[in-house]
Parts: structure tokens; C-alpha cells; sequence
């Protein structure tokens, strides 16, 4: 038994209905470096039942099947006969095309970020997620990282921020640029702790082993006045995913790859420092046990549809300027 989507699901009548309910079927389209990860932790979450998988290379979905206890099928449309609820982690361009398989079929749904490439491809989607009573989850892994629970506890007025997420040529998501393949985590981020319109953006970025951009610069002044610097590249020698904050009485520095920072605030005519302590986690597996729950009990996830359409939205204009700029 599941339930449709229903923010209003009063939460005394949760503990009663979570025990009546079975395990969500649940299955991944796409098994690739990042739908592998998702099929390991579907098969290790208490919750779920790995029930099928799907990839266009055969062979190799059989080899992930026969590791994780699950069967590889042999098309979409029987994936969605089997489960409940499903991961779309295949190429961006495809993601509506899945999407729209699974949610006609009634079946909740988490797409990889971005959402889409297209901002009429996002709508659509969640549209029918809506008509169906479907969740519709998106891949904004980020936002279950540990840290950012340190972040929203502390934060009530962000002034600046500045992110840089860099990392060596990942061999993957060719088919679309660094912002879309890697700012885009910031961007979501950035428009969830700000939560004020956009007022102006600055642009730069450059292709250096893709015909799309591979580093990028977007600066962001958002109507209340707060200015966001986000730098990305995937032509880095070096891994790094940190986000500082500033605002009028504290500093944060966090580091969602060490799940570790600092605080810094004003002690007098002093700067005090804080270690910020993290319970550590895996964030995919936070991300997936909560889309779990989501399916079962019928809530909104924390990333919606809405909130991945809204950091696309961003996404492609900043695309825009730097192709306008090239």
C-alpha cells in the first residue's frame, strides 16, 4: 500500500500507517557510474525492495543485477509494470521521455539533476506529476548532505556567499556543460538559503575539452541584497565542494566533501572560531531513503520538481550569457 502525494498528511497518523505499509518496489533506469550508486543503496535500504533494473548496455545491467539481488529487465516499459517508484539517472536529454513513462503509470519518481535540459521539458513533467498524485523528486544531492543542516541552523540573513566545486574531467555527462553538470548543485543551494528573486547576473565560462564550457563563473545579485560568487570547473587537478557564508554576525566555511567546517563570529574586537560538528553520513543514501519515504507516506520531497526546475532555470540563463559572451 502507498500513498498519493499529500503535504498535509497530519504526521500523528504517520507512525500508525508506516507500519501497515510494505516496502516500496522500487527500481533505477540507467546503471551507469551514478545509477550503480543508486542501485546499491536501494538494495540496502530497509524500506526498499530492489525489484528491477534497466540499462541500454544489457550485458552490463545483468552483471549490476546478479551483485545486488535484483533483475535486469529488458525495456523501460517493463521496469514500470514491476515497480513503485523509480530512479531516472540517464542522460539529461532523456529524462523527460523516462519521466513520462513511469509518472502516466502512476509511479513516483526521482531524475538525476538537472531535471532537464529544457525549461518547458521540467514544467511538463512536473505537471503530470501533479495530475498523476505522483512525487516528483530531483537528484539535488547537496541538500541531504549533513552539512547543510549546520547551515540552516545557523543562518537567518546571508549577506555573501561563495562557492567552488571543482573536480578532474569526470569522462561523462558530455552532453551538457559544467554548469549544468556541476554548479547546478550550488545554484540550488544558493537559491534555497537566499530565497529572494534574482535581480542581475554576471557571467564567464570556457570550453577546454568539450565543445561546452568546462570552467565556469556566475556571480548573482539577488534583490535583497545578498551577492553569490559560484565558481565550478571539471578541469580541476584537485576535488573541492565548499561553500562559505557570510552574514552580519557570524562566517561559516563548510566543506560537503570532509562533511566538516568552522564558524567564525565576533567576540568583542575579536574573531571567535567554532568547529561545526557534523554527524557524518552518506548523502545518497539520505537522498534515496528519503525519496522512500516520500513514496510511501505520500510527502513532499525536500527537492521537488519545482526546486530543480527553478535552479535549471538559473542554469540555462547562466549558459545563455557565456555562450552570449564566446
Amino acid at each position: 500500500m502507498l500513498l498519493p502525494a499529500d503535504p498535509e498528511l497530519p504526521s500523528a497518523s504517520v507512525a500508525g500507517i508506516a507500519d501497515k505499509l510494505m516496502n516500496v518496489k522500487v527500481g533505477v533506469v540507467g546503471v551507469g557510474a551514478i545509477g550503480r550508486n543508486h542501485a546499491r543503496i536501494y538494495a540496502g535500504l530497509e524500506s526498499a525492495d530492489l525489484v528491477a533494473i534497466y540499462d541500454a548496455n544489457q550485458d552490463h545491467a545483468r552483471q549490476l543485477a546478479e551483485e545486488f539481488g535484483t533483475v535486469a529487465v529488458s525495456s523501460v516499459d517493463e521496469l514500470v509494470a514491476l515497480v513503485d517508484a523509480a530512479s531516472v539517472a540517464t542522460p539529461t536529454v532523456t529524462h523527460r521521455e523516462i519521466a513520462t513513462l513511469l509518472l502516466s503509470a502512476g509511479k513516483h519518481v526521482l531524475v538525476e539533476k538537472p531535471i532537464s535540459d529544457s525549461e518547458d521539458d521540467a514544467r511538463a513533467m512536473i505537471d503530470l506529476a501533479a495530475a498523476n498524485g505522483c512525487i516528483l523528486q530531483v537528484g539535488h544531492i547537496e541538500r541531504f548532505n549533513p552539512v547543510m543542516s549546520q547551515l540552516e541552523a545557523r543562518l537567518n540573513s546571508p549577506k555573501f556567499i561563495e562557492c567552488h566545486r571543482l573536480s578532474p574531467f569526470p569522462q561523462r555527462s558530455m552532453d551538457i556543460g559544467v554548469v549544468l553538470d556541476l554548479m547546478i548543485h550550488d545554484l540550488e543551494i544558493v537559491l534555497h538559503l537566499v530565497n529572494s528573486p534574482i535581480a542581475h547576473i554576471d557571467a564567464v565560462g570556457i570550453p577546454v575539452l568539450t565543445r561546452r564550457e568546462d570552467i565556469a563563473n556566475a556571480r548573482i545579485r539577488f534583490e535583497n541584497g545578498c551577492v553569490a560568487n559560484i565558481t565550478a570547473s571539471r578541469i580541476s587537478p584537485e576535488r573541492l565542494r565548499k561553500i562559505r557564508v557570510f552574514q552580519s554576525d557570524a562566517y561559516l566555511s563548510l566543506d560537503y566533501q570532509d562533511q566538516s567546517g568552522w564558524i567564525y563570529r565576533k567576540d568583542g574586537m575579536q574573531i571567535a572560531k567554532e568547529e561545526v560538528q557534523v554527524e557524518r553520513d552518506e548523502p545518497l543514501k539520505c537522498e534515496l531513503a528519503a525519496f522512500v519515504d516520500c513514496a510511501a507516506l505520500g510527502h513532499q520531497p525536500k527537492v521537488s520538481g519545482s526546486h530543480g526546475a527553478a535552479a535549471l532555470s538559473v542554469a540555462l540563463e547562466i549558459t545563455r550569457l557565456i555562450e552570449a559572451a564566446g
